[in-house]
C-alpha cells in the first residue's frame, strides 16, 4: 500500500526513483501522519551516517602518503605478484620437464618393441 502511493506520487512529480519523500508524503495521504516524525528522525540518521561514510573515505588524504607514492609502491607490489607467479610457473614447467623426460626412455622403448613387432608381422604378409 505505502510502495504504491509513494509510487504514484513519483509518477506525478515526473521522477523514475521514490526518493524518501515520496514515502514521507504517501504516509501523510494514506493517514499515518503520526509515523512521519520517526520516519524522519531514521532518515536523518541514515544522511548523518552516510556522511562519516564519505568522511571516512578521506583516509588516503589522512595517509599523509602522496598519490604518487602510493602508485610506485602498488606498481612495485604488481611487480613482486608478477615475479612471483612467473617462478612459480616456471617451477611447474620444470616439474612437468623433468617427469616427461624420466618418462620418456620408458615409452619410446615400448614404441620401438612395437614397431619391431608390427614390422615382423608386416613382413610375414609379403611372404
Amino acid at each position: 500500500l505505502l510502495s504504491s502511493q509513494s509510487n504514484e506520487i513519483c509518477e506525478k512529480r515526473n521522477k523514475k526513483t521514490i526518493l524518501p519523500e515520496h514515502v514521507i508524503d504517501a504516509l501523510r495521504e494514506l493517514g499515518f501522519s503520526n509515523y512521519v516524525s520517526d520516519v524522519q528522525e531514521v532518515l536523518s540518521d541514515y544522511k548523518a551516517q552516510a556522511s562519516s561514510r564519505k568522511k571516512g573515505s578521506m583516509k588516503l588524504e589522512k595517509l599523509g602518503i602522496s598519490e604518487e607514492e602510493l602508485l610506485r609502491q602498488q606498481q612495485a607490489l604488481f611487480a613482486q605478484a608478477r615475479q612471483e607467479h612467473y617462478e612459480y610457473e616456471l617451477a611447474q614447467h620444470n616439474a612437468a620437464m623433468a617427469a616427461a623426460s624420466s618418462a620418456t626412455p620408458v615409452v619410446l622403448q615400448n614404441i620401438v618393441a612395437d614397431q619391431s613387432k608390427n614390422k615382423t608381422e608386416d613382413d610375414d604378409d609379403y611372404d
